[in-house]
């Protein structure tokens, strides 16, 4: 019965492999956030040139927008690996991020609520800029939106707090064990 369950125990950790080919999906999403923005930076120049301030800024906010979302995706990718399926052995190479390899979970959703506060940020100086393009209603949702996913962030960030689940990112959670 043990050798079953040793077994059973092996596949369900090597399960954890499946998870490669949705990183891989998300890096080839970045490889199409960089054709966006090729193209948005095309589509900015003669703007920036003969636009107006307003249009020049909605075209660099654009630009900020889909980097903003492409970090995103590298966080998850780097966090989501680590977590869940291996260590990414970069030999201490020297641009090796700090915080790689000590993201949590809770860390992690932190990190996405963040930058999806800031991505929404964004869009919401996209609408104030052309606050005349827009209705009422409209700024009215993209405000209400906005407002929630800060409310969200601060949410998920205190109850991280009281439940005592963030660890410093300086400090791996077996270094915190040690120390006790």
């Amino acid at each position: 019965m043990k050798r079953i369950e040793h077994g059973l125990e092996v596949f369900i950790f090597g399960s954890r492999w499946l998870l490669a080919p949705f990183y891989i999906g998300l890096i080839a999403g970045i490889g199409l956030l960089l054709l966006k923005f090729v193209k948005a930076f095309i589509a900015a120049l003669p703007i920036v040139f003969e636009g107006s301030g307003g249009e020049a800024m909605i075209a660099i906010l654009t630009l900020v927008d889909i980097t903003l979302v492409a970090n995103l995706l590298l966080i998850i990718i780097f966090a989501g690996y680590e977590n869940f399926i291996s260590k990414i052995d970069t030999h201490e190479h020297e641009d090796r991020p700090d915080w790689m390899g000590h993201v949590g979970f809770s860390d992690l959703k932190l990190k996405l609520i963040g930058s999806i506060v800031a991505i929404s940020g964004i869009e919401l100086l996209k609408y104030f800029v052309n606050v005349g393009q827009h209705t009422e209603r409209d700024l009215m949702w993209v405000v209400i939106i906005h407002l929630t996913l800060v409310f969200s962030g601060v949410m998920f960030a205190l109850m991280d707090r009281i439940s005592g689940g963030g660890h410093h990112a300086s400090e791996p959670e077996s270094h915190t064990e040690a120390k006790e």
